[in-house]
């Protein structure tokens, strides 16, 4: 055999390189929360959310905690500096799409994630993180001033469930729609853009939300799953919304979206062995059904 010329390996009808690839825009959001080490809620919920739903998904953590499906048993804060640190590294490099913020903690917190997003043009879903499931406090009593001035105005959406709604005011919790309606549009005139009241904490069969914006009312409604596996219900829902801003979608489209997604991880939580207290809902439900 005649050794010839080593050449180059190029297939036939090879397509162009890497180098010349065309680029595809990649839907990213960041989620701003604290951890949960137990998996359920949190930086984790969010980002297996965005995983779920085709999002690519960066992170600031802003607290540690210790906790699992019973209880927390130690949260130690990020400091301000760290905060702002990891926020200019991801806005430095990343093409973020959507912002949600999740537990924040406390003042310094608080203060260093509006200051990391001042003048950054980008929706914001602000879920007001300040019970854990197993009823620890996640925010410091004299943060919810700060978190109303500092943030709400921030807000493309504000996501409170019925108890954080009335924290947040200062007054009883709703029990009628009417309620529901009257704190929505008193959240709004504090400076959030608009307003999803989550109804899981009301009465009957069925759970019922309501996104109200300046100009109208849409109402979702769903039937309640007899589970106690509810453990990040409302940092997968928001997530779940800053996932359909990043893609594209309008208000309205990404809250129903993120809303039937949500009811979906809801059915099939008890599909998962998790935990001895209030398990996850299943992520994953759309993904490993067909695994």
């Amino acid at each position: 055999m005649i050794a010839g010329p080593v050449l180059p390996f190029a297939p036939p009808c090879a397509g162009p390189t890497p180098d010349h690839k065309e680029a595809v825009l990649t839907p990213t959001a960041l989620t701003i929360a604290g951890s949960d080490s137990g998996g359920g809620a949190g930086i984790q919920a969010d980002l297996k959310t965005f995983s779920a739903l085709g999002v690519y998904g960066a992170s600031v953590i802003t607290a540690l905690t210790a906790q699992n499906t019973r209880a927390v048993t130690m949260v130690a804060p990020t400091t301000a500096a760290m905060i702002t640190a990891q926020m200019d590294a991801v806005f430095d490099d990343l093409d973020i799409h959507a912002v949600k913020l999740g537990m924040l903690g406390g003042v310094d917190a608080i203060r260093a994630v509006a200051r990391g997003l001042q003048d950054r043009d980008l929706p914001v879903i602000l879920d007001p993180v300040m019970v854990a499931k197993s009823g620890d406090a996640l925010l410091d009593n004299d943060a919810i001033g700060s978190l109303r001035d500092l943030l709400l105005p921030r807000a493309t959406l504000l996501t409170p469930n019925l108890p954080e709604a009335a924290r947040l005011l200062g007054c009883p919790m709703a029990e009628t729609r009417r309620d529901m309606l009257d704190q929505a549009s008193a959240l709004i005139a504090q400076g959030a853009h608009a307003v999803l009241m989550k109804g899981g904490h009301g009465q009957g069969p069925e759970c019922h939300d309501l996104l109200v914006t300046p100009d109208q009312v849409t109402a979702f409604t769903a039937r309640r799953h007899a589970t106690r596996n509810t453990h990040g219900t409302g940092c997968t829902l928001s997530a779940a919304i800053a996932a359909g801003l990043a893609k594209g979608m309008d208000l309205t489209q990404a809250v129903a979206k993120a809303h039937s997604y949500l009811q979906g991880a809801i059915a099939a939580a008890d599909d998962l062995d998790i935990g001895q207290g209030h398990g996850p809902v299943h992520h994953f439900h759309a993904v490993w059904s067909h695994a």
